[in-house]
């Protein structure tokens, strides 16, 4: 293979390698959410909120992105296991204040403590990595996200 072809496959594979890690990191929380018998949203709602501990439905739909039915249905089922409570916002009654319960503190802090939780397995992988690969790899991927934002930008996102 001459260097130009090698160059060009360098960013599919690069790609590749992002959905990897991607697919193993959501296998890993999967796995998580079905033991504490929660959807994968659940999950990742309970992680967001977790050490907020309170935050606004319509904030947590900006962290994750979610669609709004996607998000109205992980709140609705995390409200009704216990694990949130729900409330409107005083100053504005249309918008809901969400809470951990102390059930859902629980879960979350049991959650967290976890070898196998996708955020500590994470962090044991990235400590492979020496202080200064950690640092150029965040600098990568720094430079990488702003051009993917500014792409999406200019796509009218």
């Amino acid at each position: 293979m001459n260097p130009e072809e090698q160059t060009d496959g360098q960013p599919r594979e690069i790609w590749r390698a992002f959905w990897r890690v991607n697919t193993y990191l959501r296998k890993i929380a999967h796995k998580t959410a079905t033991d504490n018998r929660l959807s994968l949203p659940q999950f990742f709602l309970l992680v967001m909120i977790g050490p907020l501990e309170s935050t606004t439905q319509k904030q947590l739909g900006q962290m994750t992105r979610f669609p709004k039915s996607t998000l109205s249905q992980a709140v609705e089922g995390l409200v009704q296991a216990g694990i949130l409570d729900r409330r409107p916002v005083e100053e504005n009654r249309r918008e809901m204040q969400l809470t951990l319960t102390d059930k859902g503190k629980a879960m979350y802090e049991n959650i967290r403590r976890r070898k196998d939780y996708a955020n500590n397995v994470f962090e044991a992988a990235v400590r492979t990595l020496s202080e200064k690969e950690q640092k150029e790899l965040l600098d990568y991927l720094g430079r990488i996200e702003s051009y993917l934002e500014k792409a999406l930008r200019e796509q009218g996102e």
